[in-house]
């Protein structure tokens, strides 16, 4: 099993197109909001649902498939680690936020099955035999 230490699992729904960043070496990130839900009962004893939005990073091969085959509603599941980090804004306000560094993923929206067949059939073109 892979350690447990700052390890997250998610499954759930993109909640906008991922945005995608190249850089001058040609590596590419790319972020993405996911949403997965859940049900609780309140006071009442009513079932509501509740949606929890987590801030996605993708970085090299996995934001370039990100970039061609993901988009707002597809279904995903990842596996990653935590990361929180500050930043200061354009009008020098300073923010922090966290965020799951993906480390693997996998497509789950069935609309996604023939990327999936176009993925490996990508992928089959960089194979050395």
């Amino acid at each position: 099993m892979k350690s447990l230490i700052n390890s997250v699992r998610l499954m759930g729904h993109v909640g906008a197109t991922p945005s995608v960043k190249s850089f001058d070496n040609g590596n590419k990130v790319a972020k993405l909001i996911l949403a997965t839900n859940e049900r609780q009962k309140n006071a009442k004893g009513e079932t509501i649902a509740i949606t929890h939005w987590h801030n996605l990073v993708f970085w090299g091969k996995q934001a370039e498939l990100i970039e061609k085959y993901i988009g707002k509603g597809e279904r995903i599941a990842i596996e990653g680690t935590l990361a929180n980090r500050s930043y200061e804004t354009k009008t020098g306000e300073k923010k922090q936020i966290t965020e799951v560094r993906v480390d693997s993923f996998e497509f789950v929206s069935r609309k996604t099955q023939n990327a999936n067949a176009a993925k490996a059939s990508d992928m089959a073109d960089d194979l050395p035999f």
